[in-house]
């Protein structure tokens, strides 16, 4: 066991779990070494998280801080609990490394250099002053709570005070738009869970808005997929093209050798006229040396 290269301010990775919302959280190094330290953070949920940055050089007595972001998610895990690990590797490094000299081979396990790992866990927690949540099936489901059931009893105990002509749904609505202090609730009745109800209200405006963002995104995206299919069909019939004609240069080219060999296997050799002539007069030269 070598020493302690980083210190890792929080230890654990906590975030504040909200259906279809993104989360963040930071986590703090600090190299309590007298030399550079580079470090790289692991996930087994690469997909689910983004971490900025998950590579980085520490000088000597120095703090670096990286952010974890952890995408919407559609669903609550089962009781809240998170099977999620952050692994945080970290090592020496020759001074003068920056993050740009940072290769995967930096932190390959040998017996020539330590290796600092820390491991970290994923802590979910709901947001605070929200309604109680219970997952059921994977997913969040408000449960009334008693001063819900409570608030709920005595506004219904005070319906009379509508025309008895009015039906139930007449006066709920008209409920809707009486003022707080117009029903003249006991003092312990807090108008806390009035606000909870207006948080409920902009949380799902909220959410709709943010899906029509998704679908507005979702299309952008498929528009450019349909374009960049369109290039890559066009650039593919392009090399078809152009690999045809280069075949038939190819082609050309391999008549044209062809036809230069014949011409000089032709050429090869004397004539046959000048081959006769030379015969004929050695015939003849020999003929008037003879006589």
């Amino acid at each position: 066991m070598g020493p302690e290269l980083l210190e890792i301010q929080p230890r654990d990775l906590k975030f504040i779990f909200e259906v279809k919302k993104q989360s963040s959280c930071s986590v703090q190094l600090f190299n309590n070494s007298d030399q550079d330290v580079a470090f790289k953070v692991k996930t087994t949920s690469p997909k689910k998280y983004c971490v900025r940055p998950n590579i980085g050089v520490l000088k000597p007595k120095t703090i670096c801080e990286f952010s974890v972001t952890m995408q919407a998610q559609r669903a609550a895990p089962p009781d809240m609990i998170c099977k999620d690990k952050f692994l945080i590797q970290s090592t020496v490094v020759p001074p003068g490394t920056t993050d740009v000299d940072i290769t995967p081979n930096m932190f390959a396990k040998d017996d020539r250099k330590y290796i600092q790992e820390n491991k970290l866990k994923v802590i979910l927690s709901g947001p605070p002053h929200s309604p109680v949540l219970s997952p059921i099936n994977g997913t969040l489901k408000q449960v009334p709570s008693f001063e819900d059931s409570l608030l709920k009893d005595r506004v219904l105990s005070r319906l009379d005070i509508f025309p008895q002509h009015h039906t139930v749904d007449d006066d709920v609505k008209e409920f809707g738009k009486v003022n707080c202090n117009d029903l003249n609730l006991p003092e312990e009745v807090d108008l806390k869970q009035v606000k909870d109800v207006e948080e409920l209200k902009f949380i799902k405006d909220t959410d709709i808005k943010d899906t029509d963002e998704m679908k507005t995104k979702l299309n952008e995206l498929e528009a450019k997929l349909g374009k960049a299919e369109v290039t890559i069909s066009n650039l593919a019939e392009e090399r078809r093209l152009a690999i045809k004609e280069m075949e038939l240069l190819l082609q050309e080219l391999e008549v044209s050798r062809s036809k230069g060999d014949t011409k000089r296997v032709v050429q090869v050799g004397f004539p046959f006229l000048f081959v006769f002539m030379v015969a004929l007069i050695g015939v003849v030269l020999g003929y008037l040396l003879h006589h």
